[in-house]
C-alpha cells in the first residue's frame, strides 16, 4: 500500500514534474513475469526515478546501511525503504552474499521484477565500474531475462555527498532483454558468470556512454580514501611553514 501511495500519489507525480524524465525503451519491460532490471548507479535519486516511471512494481536489493543508519535521519530512511518493500543486502561477502542471492531469487520466483545495481555501489566519479557476478548468478539460476538500464544525468543532479538534488532533466533508457538460456545449469561456473556479467555491463555501457573502468568501484574508492588520508597525515606532519 505504501509503495502504491508513493508511486501514484506522492513521489511519482512530483518526480515526473520536477525532472521531466525522457523514457526510452519502456516497451522492453515485460507486462508480466519475472525479470531482472540491471542498471548503472550514479545517484541516490536512482532509487526513486526508475520505479516512478515503471508501469510495474520493482523490488530492489538495497545496501544494508540504508536500514541501519544512526539518528532520526537513519530511522526515517530505514522506515522508507522497509515500507516500500525493498530488501536489505549485507555486502560483507561470504554467507551474506548467499542470503542476498536467496532473497533476490525469492522475488523472481514470485514472477516479479527485481532491480539490481551490478556495480554494488554508487559511482563516485560518474564512470561505470566492473560488475559483481550476483546478477549473473540470479539470472542463470532463475532462468529469467536481464533488461539493461542506463540512468543518464542523475550524477549531475545528485552526485555522492549532495543531499538536495539539482532540478534538471534526466534520461532513463531500457535496452532489449538479454537472454542466457544457453548457459542453463551453469550458474556455478566461474568463467560463465563472469562472462554473463560482462555482457550485461557492456550493454549498460553502450546505452549510458560512460567511461568504463575494469575494476570494482569499492576497491577504487578504498584506494582513493587511503591516498587522501596519507596526504592529510603528511601535511599535518610538515606543520605550518614558518617565515
Amino acid at each position: 500500500m505504501f509503495y502504491r501511495v508513493l508511486k501514484y500519489v506522492l513521489l511519482g507525480p512530483l518526480l515526473r514534474l520536477l525532472f521531466r524524465p525522457r523514457i526510452e525503451g519502456l516497451e522492453n519491460i515485460p507486462d508480466e513475469g519475472a525479470a531482472i532490471i540491471a542498471g548503472n548507479h550514479l545517484s541516490f535519486s536512482d532509487h526513486f526515478l526508475m520505479p516512478a516511471i515503471l508501469p510495474r512494481r520493482i523490488t530492489f536489493l538495497a545496501k544494508q546501511e540504508y536500514f541501519t543508519g544512526p539518528g532520526i535521519k537513519g530511522r526515517l530512511v530505514a522506515a522508507f525503504f522497509r515500507s516500500a518493500g525493498q530488501i536489505p543486502v549485507d555486502r560483507s561477502g561470504g554467507k551474506a552474499g548467499e542470503n542476498a542471492l536467496r532473497e533476490g531469487l525469492g522475488v523472481l520466483g514470485r514472477g516479479e521484477l527485481l532491480g539490481i545495481y551490478p556495480e554494488g555501489t554508487r559511482s563516485h566519479d560518474g564512470r561505470l565500474y566492473k560488475g559483481r557476478v550476483g546478477v549473473a548468478k540470479m539470472a542463470l539460476a532463475a532462468q529469467v531475462p536481464v533488461i539493461p538500464c542506463a540512468m543518464v544525468g542523475t550524477f549531475e543532479i545528485q552526485p555522492a555527498g549532495r543531499v538536495v538534488p539539482r532540478i534538471r532533466r534526466v534520461t532513463i533508457r531500457f535496452g532489449k532483454p538479454l537472454e542466457f538460456s544457453r548457459f542453463s545449469g551453469m550458474d556455478g561456473e566461474r568463467f560463465v558468470v563472469r562472462s554473463v556479467t560482462d555482457e550485461i555491463m557492456y550493454a549498460i555501457l553502450g546505452m549510458s556512454g560512460q567511461e568504463y573502468v575494469d575494476r570494482y568501484a569499492t576497491d577504487v574508492k578504498a584506494e582513493e580514501a587511503k591516498a587522501a588520508k596519507a596526504k592529510a597525515a603528511k601535511a599535518r606532519a610538515k606543520g605550518p611553514v614558518s617565515r
